[in-house]
């Protein structure tokens, strides 16, 4: 089961998560509070007045900034576009390896040592071997995973071109919005798509800190690192879809893009996979059926040197 959303930049704005755009501009998470206030004149005053005095230059600049995002935001929202395209799979387990309608999904498990008893996890813990998930409904958060890919309109990255400050604004909001949306497209799958949530009542808040049940890791990411895992997603979505290509080392163009996977289990969790080590690598380069040395350049940053 697949579906694509395009939404209008005015759709997502309000699933902005603003500490991300002011922290690739330098500003510490206090400054972002800017984007809760109501926007009235004495509010802003208050805001600015909150800060100790020598602080209160770098407010003042964070409020602008937020100001020239907001405006360049309603620009966009006249003739462009975010979109999102998720599909839900029939899912197994085999240790660390998962199975999505047919296609063969190799993870990595964490192997660092740990200063508790917790145990070492991977993304397939989260799903039931086949003649468990076989005996469960259709689409059991145990036997389902979601498969997604959120992109901007490719025209975009051009725009302000020769002007460094509007195309780094350009940039930062792009960004932000892929995540937006995906945020509102996940929020609809649970409630609604999928439908294993329909009863969650979140505010904005709660969204912001994933206090809803499953997990949505993105390649690239702690638990997800591999890069080339875009190739195995690309066969179930078809990123070409909604207009994103992949290099051919796997990154997604455009460069506002983000893909990964849905887990719906209420013991999901985030984690980071962390450092392997050569045996690791080798079993999971023999399962992604890639030499070794090529994934060793997808994994080079996990790697116990």
């Amino acid at each position: 089961m697949q579906t694509t959303i395009h939404y209008k930049v005015h759709d997502v704005v309000s699933y902005i998560n603003w500490i991300y755009f002011f922290h690739a501009w330098g500003f510490k998470k206090r400054f972002s509070t800017i984007a809760n206030l109501h926007g009235c004149d004495s509010c802003r005053a208050s805001w600015l007045a909150s800060f100790p005095e020598e602080e209160r230059p770098k407010a003042a600049e964070a409020m602008q900034l937020f100001k020239e995002a907001n405006r360049m935001l309603n620009l966009l929202d006249k003739d462009y576009e975010v979109k999102s395209s998720i599909r839900l799979c029939h899912a197994t387990s085999a240790g660390n390896d998962l199975t999505l309608d047919g296609v063969h999904l190799p993870l990595l498990r964490q192997q660092a040592k740990k200063n508790d008893d917790s145990p070492f996890i991977c993304l397939s813990d989260f799903i039931a071997p086949a003649e468990i998930g076989n005996q469960r409904p259709l689409y059991d958060v145990a036997n389902t995973v979601g498969v997604f890919a959120s992109t901007i309109d490719a025209d975009i990255e051009n725009l302000f071109e020769e002007d460094p400050y509007n195309h780094l604004l350009i940039q930062t909001l792009s960004d932000r919005l892929v995540e937006a949306a995906t945020e509102k497209m996940h929020q609809y799958v649970r409630k609604e798509y999928w439908g294993y949530a329909k009863d969650e009542e979140l505010k904005m808040e709660d969204l912001m800190v994933e206090s809803y049940q499953g997990i949505r890791p993105a390649v690239g990411y702690p638990s997800l690192p591999d890069q080339s895992i875009n190739f195995i997603l690309d066969q179930l979505i078809d990123f070409n879809h909604i207009d994103i290509t992949l290099t051919e080392n796997g990154a997604m163009k455009p460069h506002a893009s983000v893909c990964g996977m849905l887990f719906a289990h209420p013991a999901a969790s985030y984690f980071c996979v962390g450092k392997i080590g050569e045996d690791q690598l080798a079993d999971y380069a023999a399962r992604r059926e890639m030499p070794v040395e090529q994934m060793r350049k997808f994994l080079a940053s996990n790697l116990n040197l």
